[in-house]
């Protein structure tokens, strides 16, 4: 019989999972909500309801972000990104075990989706260079990282596991103790890219790269939405602004170019006069051009000449929004997108989709891309602004501090010995290796905060009470006799098996941060109870954490790569449940030879 306590907590986690899953709140805002609801329930005790944002979890979370950020402001990654690129020699085979291996390799050392951010633009132009397609590069990427997670203590589930542990007296996790089975892992990931994964990947034109206009229309689908318009003299767009037009705002039309004469205005500024006769090229579907007719403009039944003299060059690039851009959740409406770059969005890619109509209403998320149209220097002037990344040849922004480098390195290689060696407690290391990074001058200590992923600090440090809450009330016991129970008679190594499997199912749908602190509890109760060894089951979990490979929302990551390569959710289930079979029987001959569970 479940005792009120225990209830009380199940329906918290049920509507926590309810609300992540439906995405009516960001991940983080519930994370606040779960631990205000276990403060006021009285689940856990008011120390325990703050613990979190104290806790050595978050600490080294907090140093890695900063490790990362040096390493990337001081073009460390962009150097071991050229080397890539060198490498490459225009090898499917080659650039697919090189790049899955660079994520791997950046993995150790650095958060899963940075390292991903980092080396997308390098693999764009890589694609671009040796004729390759981005469909065949970007989920070995992606794929690379997740492994690469597997093998290191700095991975934020793996950090998480081990924490779990300390909360339990225990011995925590190391960076030895995921070296071993993460290898091996790495090792098993990239024999089955090159020999299974890389034959079964989609071969489908992306969108990030540099085409001419004709070529664009039928990469972005362009050709049914294009249309001419002409402005009436009687019209009420004549003789104003294009800003005050509400031809965007109203309509959800993008208004790329004002045909006037002999003279072509691209990518027109919002303060741009409208005038009688002029010739508008909008973008959006024909039944928005139909009330865009009503407003005083006739379509026009002649093509746009070929011989218009421009007012300025102009150049098409895709945009990536970026992880941890100011830019998420905004509009390129609420952004003023035109004012401040003087750029006009021509099409939204997400979800293996381009949208072209309504485009500036909608909110951006992470790995949209975005076709713009503007000036070359606009498009350099985006491309150093870190909220975005520009992969497009010739648009790569320059680090701010190269002559920092080995200063970065220095420090972060002194950081990781020291993590593996375990002369300090580990948070304790990650802090002073960001203090250090700070005090050499290679961030400041503004873009120090700044690269910290406040989100994921506040949803970790928000969720861990739930974690508490489950060894406190006894429910994380309970569910460890049932599951004992249901697989009675079962070895220890099909035990591990199921709480793996449980762990990569639930990351599926929430995340592996969420997956952990649920499954975490749980799964090392249950080694406890059945005399298993609980570090062993810990690793097995957090290495489910990261087998993200089924669905694109399962990680970050992922996410980033559907734009670029052009990527169907049903793409990485396609490739990615081998991947997965691989990690699973991989883990088991770690389990058995390396932990020795039987």
């Amino acid at each position: 019989m479940l005792a009120p306590n225990e209830i009380l907590l199940i329906v918290i986690i049920a509507v926590t999972l309810a609300l992540i899953i439906s995405n009516r709140l960001l991940p983080d805002v519930v994370a606040v909500l779960v631990m205000l609801a276990l403060g006021i329930t009285g689940l856990v005790t008011p120390q325990q309801t703050l613990s979190g944002f104290s806790n050595p979890v978050v600490i080294t979370l907090i140093g890695l972000f900063v490790i990362t950020q040096s390493l990337e402001d001081t073009g460390v990654i962009q150097w071991i990104a050229r080397q890539i690129n060198n490498m490459g020699g225009g090898s499917e085979v080659r650039l697919v075990l090189l790049f899955m291996a660079a994520g791997a390799l950046l993995s150790l050392v650095m958060n899963n989706v940075a390292a991903g951010a980092v080396l997308l633009p390098a693999a764009v132009r890589v694609g671009q260079i040796s004729k390759v397609r981005l469909s065949k590069l970007l989920i070995p990427l992606s794929f690379g990282t997740l492994v690469g997670g597997m093998a290191t203590y700095l991975t934020t589930a793996n950090i998480i596991l081990s924490g779990l542990l300390h909360e339990q007296g225990l011995d925590g996790l190391g960076m030895i103790d995921f070296i071993p089975t993460g290898g091996l892992i790495v090792i098993a990931g990239l024999v089955y890219m090159l020999v299974v994964g890389r034959r079964i990947l989609p071969e489908r034109d992306t969108l990030t790269q540099n085409v001419v206009l004709t070529d664009l229309q039928q990469t972005y689908q362009l050709d049914e939405r294009l249309w001419e318009v002409r402005v009436l003299p009687e019209s009420g767009l004549a003789h104003t602004r294009l800003n005050q037009s509400h031809i965007g705002e109203q309509l959800g039309l993008t208004v790329l170019a004002i045909w006037r004469g002999r003279h072509a205005i691209f990518s027109p500024s919002p303060n741009q006069d409208i005038l009688p006769d002029d010739y508008l090229l909008v973008l959006g579907r024909k039944e928005r051009v139909d009330q865009l007719l009503a407003w005083g403009t006739a379509l026009s039944r002649e093509q746009p000449p070929h011989n218009h003299k421009h007012d300025y060059s102009v150049d098409f690039a895709e945009v990536i929004i970026a992880p941890r851009s100011m830019a998420l959740g905004q509009t390129l409406t609420e952004l003023k997108y035109r004012e401040r770059f003087g750029l006009t969005a021509v099409a939204l890619w997400r979800g293996g989709r381009s949208y072209r109509t309504d485009v500036g209403k909608m909110p951006l998320q992470v790995g949209d891309a975005l076709l713009l149209i503007g000036s070359p220097e606009r498009v350099k002037t985006l491309a150093n602004d870190r909220n975005y990344l520009v992969p497009s040849v010739g648009y790569t922004s320059r680090p701010p501090r190269p002559q920092k480098a080995a200063w970065a390195l220095l420090i972060t290689v002194i950081t990781l010995v020291l993590a593996i060696l375990d002369v300090f407690p580990l948070p304790q290391v990650m802090l002073a290796g960001a203090v250090a990074l700070v005090i050499t001058r290679c961030l400041s200590m503004e873009e120090a905060y700044q690269a910290i992923e406040w989100r994921v600090i506040f949803l970790v440090a928000g969720i861990l009470p739930l974690s508490i809450a489950m060894i406190e009330t006894g429910l994380a016991a309970r569910i460890g006799v049932a599951v004992v129970n249901l697989l009675a008679g079962s070895t220890p190594l099909v035990l591990v098996a199921g709480m793996f499997l449980l762990s990569m199912l639930v990351t599926q749908i929430i995340g592996g941060q969420v997956a952990g602190l649920i499954v975490g509890p749980i799964a090392i109760t249950t080694a406890l109870q059945i005399g298993t060894n609980p570090q062993a089951m810990a690793v097995a979990v957090a290495i489910g954490c990261s087998t993200a490979f089924l669905t694109p929302i399962a990680h970050p990551v992922n996410i980033l790569m559907m734009g670029p390569g052009g990527y169907r959710f049903s793409d990485f289930f396609r490739v990615g449940l081998g991947m997965t079979v691989v990690t699973l029987l991989t883990l088991m001959l770690g389990m058995v030879v390396i932990w020795g569970v039987g």
